[in-house]
């Protein structure tokens, strides 16, 4: 319900109560009484009245409430219904935080009112001041529970919604690196075999009528290459389905592979090891197998005739990978290609650096340094 429809519903209740009561003669102020008149009915309607806006404008509802009040008791009218708004005034200032406007309105009403009780003759019943005094303090505290609670809800509240959109954006951004991981496997596994292809079809139509032996050969490798490729798109396409990739994640394991269909493709490789090799973690890897895929890749693009040396050397915190060619590398085309900044991605992402460059004397380097121990 609206706070507004909520404050008329109160300010009726509260002004049913204190017009029926007293005509009533439900209860008693203790005090010397008089009959109710129309002056001490206006009292009454107008401190009921005024609730209406004890949100909005607390301190002027106040000041009525309590005024109205004293003044009724003043001119001893009965019953003590026309306390009733002046509690709920008091009540009101205190779940709004205006605890000093609480206070302040309590100690005024009991001012006022022991002052009438202390003038009144005949003595009035004894209690009556004490019960009044105890209702005012229980308002006030009553109305600093209810902002406490208030405030702890709103709090619950606001941490919910912030973990709700943390939950969301923690999910765009796992969707963004997975989407970022697809794209980098596909373009790793893709350019990769479309570049031996492209080799090994430019061999086959060169050496078509004169050398068919040649031509054979090439095709196979064509051959070898797309269910390479297709390979790995299903272990890729497997990893997305959350299914074992079934024996077909690649590794450091899988390079005499990839060396052998990069000599397939005319690309002699030399590999150097340097260190006693020992199983990698997953994630460093296949990175390392997706940086050495990479660097061939490019040789086979850039390099022309060339020849490569690939140095794996384990260190006892770190793996560093460099492969380098001879050939006449297109240094402005490799350096800022996608695919160098692809393995930069992939190097950076686990903690590691990447370099790249044309080499003193011709040809390229690409040297990855990848940590294999977390970080502390």
């Amino acid at each position: 319900m609206k706070p507004w429809n909520t404050d008329a519903l109160l300010t009726a209740a509260v002004l049913t109560l204190g017009v029926a009561g007293t005509y009533g003669r439900l209860s008693s102020s203790g005090l010397t009484e008089r009959p109710l008149d129309s002056l001490g009915l206006t009292l009454i309607v107008v401190s009921s009245l005024a609730l209406t806006w004890r949100r909005s404008a607390p301190v002027p509802v106040g000041a009525v409430a309590v005024g109205c009040a004293t003044a009724y008791y003043g001119w001893r009218y009965p019953g003590i219904f026309a306390l009733v708004p002046a509690l709920v005034a008091i009540y009101t200032a205190a779940t709004l935080g205006r605890r000093r406007l609480a206070i302040g309105l309590a100690v005024t009403l009991v001012a006022g009112i022991g002052i009438l009780v202390a003038l009144a003759e005949p003595d009035p019943e004894p209690g009556g001041l004490s019960l009044l005094s105890g209702w005012l303090v229980a308002m006030v505290v009553f109305g600093e529970v209810t902002k406490n609670r208030r405030a702890y809800l709103g709090e619950v509240e606001r941490r919910a919604v912030e973990a709700e959109r943390t939950r969301e954006e923690a999910a765009l951004r796992r969707a963004g690196e997975e989407r970022l991981w697809i794209a980098q496997e596909l373009h790793d596994t893709l350019t990769h075999t479309i570049s031996v292809i492209n080799v090994q079809t430019s061999v086959a139509l060169q050496s078509l009528e004169r050398d068919p032996a040649l031509t054979r050969q090439a095709l196979l490798a064509v051959k070898e290459s797309g269910h390479e490729a297709m390979r790995e798109l299903r272990a890729t396409l497997g990893v997305l389905r959350q299914a074992d990739p079934d024996g077909s994640e690649v590794g450091l394991s899988t390079l005499p592979r990839l060396v052998d269909r990069a000599a397939a493709a005319g690309l002699p490789v030399r590999t150097v090891t340097v260190g006693t090799r020992r199983d990698l973690p997953a994630d460093v890897d296949r990175a390392a197998y997706r940086i050495v895929q990479e660097a061939f890749t490019n040789v086979l693009r850039h390099a022309g005739a060339a020849s490569v040396t690939m140095t794996i050397e384990y260190g006892p915190e770190m793996i560093t990978l460099t492969v380098e060619d001879d050939g006449a590398t297109d240094a402005g085309t490799a350096e800022h290609g996608m695919g160098l900044i692809g393995m930069r991605e992939r190097a950076v992402a686990l903690g590691g650096s990447l370099t790249a460059g044309a080499r003193t004397g011709g040809g390229f380097a690409v040297r990855a340094v990848l940590p294999t121990v977390a970080a502390p």
